[in-house]
């Protein structure tokens, strides 16, 4: 019976329900962090703050604050030690050195893991020997994941006193038992963070997992773990894909042979991403919905940044 404790509060567990609700801002300083591309993807750096314009409720506001893409950076990297990540632990900590080893010198990183506990192994630091020592110190964890309490304390607690660029880098299968924070108070914090999320999102074969926990314990029937655990795989990908969403961040969907394509491109979009602020009038915020649009004023330029956000009433 261990066998089935362990496992079922994975098989069953049903994602938190994605709310559909805009952004909440609690502080009067509203950041948008933004990424400019060009018609086919390719990354623009090196602007200008005059090149940016800023909507809010259809009305152009004035910038406040500005960071280009050669800013530093703070980097969190979360890691799922969860016992349905056993199988995999080993291919993850090998991508996750090579991805911190693209950082550049003034960039910082702190290394998280969570399970049934969140443990930081490294804190915000720009020693590759420090980082890299602490992804070796990786080790598999418990049943539970607390999936949504580590990317909270990490924009409520490790970020919330640290100006500039900020970005969550997040490796899971995408599965939450266990934590305290709810999907909104999860949402909220990373609104009120303008921190970047980046799930990398990686499907975890069930049968070999099972094989691997039967090693120590009795086996439940193949037949009945797949169908739950692909249902299962679905909706957390959506949940994740909805964290990237409201952060203006950029989900990945990759299978664990082939996360070095997805650190690249994460590490590109660091290097060339922009934060703008500005501090709306308190006396016209009344707990609304306000729309924000960024535009820059260089032909065929696309644009991706928060679209709204809501104030307390």
């Amino acid at each position: 019976m261990k066998i089935v404790q362990v496992v079922l509060p994975i098989l069953l567990l049903v994602p938190a329900m994605i709310a559909q609700e805009p952004i909440r801002v609690e502080s009067a300083l509203v950041n948008v962090p933004v990424i400019v591309t060009d018609q086919h993807g390719r990354f623009i750096s090196g602007l200008k703050q005059e090149k940016f314009e800023l909507l809010h409720d259809g009305l152009k506001e004035k910038i406040t604050h500005f960071a280009t893409s050669e800013d530093p950076v703070n980097i969190a990297l979360l890691l799922d030690t969860s016992v349905s990540t056993t199988t995999v632990l080993k291919k993850i900590k090998k991508a996750a050195e090579r991805f911190l080893l693209q950082m550049r010198p003034q960039d910082r990183a702190l290394v998280m893991t969570f399970d049934s506990k969140l443990e930081v192994l490294c804190p915000l630091s720009s020693d590759r020997r420090e980082l890299k020592e602490a992804i070796k110190n990786v080790r598999e964890g418990g049943s539970s994941t607390k999936l949504r309490d580590a990317i909270f304390q990490i924009v409520q607690k490790r970020f919330r006193s640290i100006a500039g660029r900020k970005a969550i880098v997040l490796l899971t299968d995408g599965q939450d038992h266990g934590s305290a924070t709810s999907t909104q108070e999860l949402f909220d914090a990373i609104a009120a963070s303008s921190t970047l999320v980046y799930p990398i999102f990686y499907r975890v074969d069930p049968i070999q997992l099972m094989e691997k926990i039967a090693e120590i314990s009795s086996r439940l029937p193949r037949e009945a773990v797949e169908p739950a655990w692909r249902k299962m795989e679905a909706e957390a990908a959506e949940y994740l894909e909805r964290i990237a969403e409201l952060s203006a961040g950029r989900f990945y969907q990759s299978d664990v042979a082939q996360l070095d394509k997805a650190f690249r491109q994460i590490s590109e979009e660091l290097r060339s991403q922009y934060l703008i602020g500005f501090y709306p009038d308190q006396s016209k915020l009344r707990g609304e919905t306000h729309l924000l649009e960024v535009r820059v004023s260089i032909p065929d330029a696309v644009v991706r940044s928060r679209r709204s956000y809501r104030t307390s009433p």
